[in-house]
């Protein structure tokens, strides 16, 4: 920033002597380049008292003190030689400096006066570009990273970011190349390995991708994570022995991560090898019991082996663990609030109620909230959150999630047979949904009406073997976009 500051000199309207402006900053500089910011700071004290509107010494000053680690005050010393002079570039360029870093609303404002005033500049296209992604506008994003040359190339972080974004707007290619290009500059990088490989997974391309991840699998030290994408790459490379051998690695190296038994688990399910998929969720529930997915993952094996009753318990042994992740949830939005405070929650919810009755959401979302307090069948809570959602339910009667919610009550008032009507009902809007197919084999199974069961649990394993995978690919995608630290670009 000195050295741009030196290099810009003084506004064209200013008209003090050259001369005198030598001697004015030559030992402010001096000091500044020595790192003495304090040194600095007293030489411009009587430089400043004698010409405070000095657009060049109020830029001196705000270097100094943000030399000094005085952001506030720098800030305010740059934002003041700008009234003196708005177009005074040195100064722009020192306040978006601080305004990056600190997230300050005016970054884009200061980054885009200079890009006004000089439209190449790399710097500013970079910052504007991580800005962008920050908010999650990938398109604009994505045309500022491509005007910021070779600025990110010292800039890991961004690069990561570029790549992420290109994957986000489905550029798979151009999100290869710019993670081989951030590769190239970070080659010990395993993180930096591990996003080129998902974005060349995320491509269809397994034998790039396996290449990609050779040299970390050399080494014998490889992490859980990266032997899992391995093993993906191989599965989708037709190599399953391989696979299987990487998995089982990983496993053993990592025996209390769920995902990677899932992944075996499906595994299994694709080659028709489901006893071994038995044997291996049942070892991983030895070391985590309390892991619903892996009971959900034996039980969608169970239904393939036609062994109808112990799929059924699995399941429900699943939906006990974790109800909401399980089957999914009928208010997953306000999960994480009520999680944090359901009370708050209900009055939020019942304020706008009070000014909306007949809103159908508001009331699915009441009645969710009241249930998952976990009242009993027949108290005053029950009562009103079956009036809730039956009222969301005649308000609006294409509202799938208030129908499960409904037969879930009424499942836990013995109301079996209403359980399997807004069941069917729920399906009829969504054949898809989880939730109620559970619900239904439940219901139906409590009424004695054994004869669609199995076709039903066949559903909803197919369900969420589907589920799984596409959960697989959302992994890969979470890889690639996983957050680095800041990426600090300096002026």
């Amino acid at each position: 920033m000195l050295a741009a500051l030196l290099a810009y000199g003084l506004p064209a309207a200013q008209t003090a002597d050259p001369q005198t402006v030598a001697q004015e900053i030559g030992p402010v500089a001096a000091a500044l380049q020595a790192g003495q910011f304090d040194k600095a700071l007293a030489y411009l004290q009587p430089e400043l008292a004698r010409s405070p509107n000095d657009v060049q010494l109020r830029t001196l000053q705000g270097i100094a003190l943000s030399g000094k680690g005085n952001k506030k005050d720098a800030l305010t010393a740059f934002h003041r030689a700008l009234e003196i002079s708005p177009d005074y570039l040195p100064a722009l360029e020192g306040a978006a400096q601080i305004e990056y870093e600190e997230n300050g609303k005016d970054t884009a404002a200061l980054l885009e006066h200079i890009l006004e005033l000089r439209p190449g500049d790399e710097t500013s296209h970079a910052m504007l570009a991580v800005i962008a992604y920050r908010r999650g506008d990938c398109a604009t994003a994505v045309s500022h990273f491509e005007q910021s040359g070779s600025v990110l190339d010292s800039q890991p972080g961004a690069l990561q970011q570029y790549g992420a974004c290109l994957i986000t707007l489905k550029e798979d290619e151009k999100a290869i190349a710019v993670f081989q290009r951030a590769l190239i500059h970070s080659p010990a990088d395993a993180h930096a390995r591990c996003r080129l490989a998902s974005a060349q997974m995320i491509a269809q391309r397994p034998q790039d991708a396996i290449a990609t991840l050779e040299p970390l699998l050399q080494t014998g030290t490889a992490d859980a994570d990266v032997l899992e994408l391995a093993a993906a790459a191989l599965e989708a490379d037709e190599n399953t022995p391989e696979a299987v051998r990487i998995l089982r690695q990983a496993i053993v190296s990592d025996p209390h991560d769920v995902d990677l038994y899932v992944d075996f688990a499906t595994l299994c399910l694709d080659h028709q090898s489901f006893q071994v998929g038995v044997d291996m969720m049942s070892a991983g529930l030895e070391v985590e019991p309390k892991a619903a997915p892996l009971y959900v993952a034996r039980g969608i094996l169970y239904v393939q082996m036609a062994q109808y009753d112990k799929a059924e318990a699995d399941f429900d042994k699943a939906d006990l663990l974790d109800p909401r992740q399980s089957f999914g949830s009928a208010a997953e939005g306000l999960a994480a609030l009520q999680e944090n405070d359901p009370e708050r929650a209900l009055i939020s919810v019942r304020k706008k109620l009070a000014q909306k009755p007949d809103d159908p959401f508001l009331l699915d979302s009441e009645a969710e909230l009241l249930a998952q307090s976990g009242p009993q069948p027949g108290s005053a809570e029950f009562r009103m959150a079956v009036n809730s959602a039956e009222k969301a339910v005649a308000l609006r009667p294409s509202l799938g999630t208030a129908r499960d919610l409904l037969a879930k009550l009424y499942l836990q008032s013995g109301q079996n047979q209403a359980a399997i009507e807004q069941s069917r009902e729920a399906l009829n809007i969504d054949a898809s949904d989880q939730t109620a197919l559970y619900h239904l084999i439940q219901a139906l199974r409590k009424n004695g009406q054994d004869a669609e069961i199995p076709d039903l649990l066949k559903r909803l394993a197919a369900l969420r073997m589907e589920g799984t995978k596409e959960e697989n690919q959302r992994n890969r995608y979470k890889l690639v976009e996983e957050q680095s630290p800041p990426s600090g670009q300096q002026r």
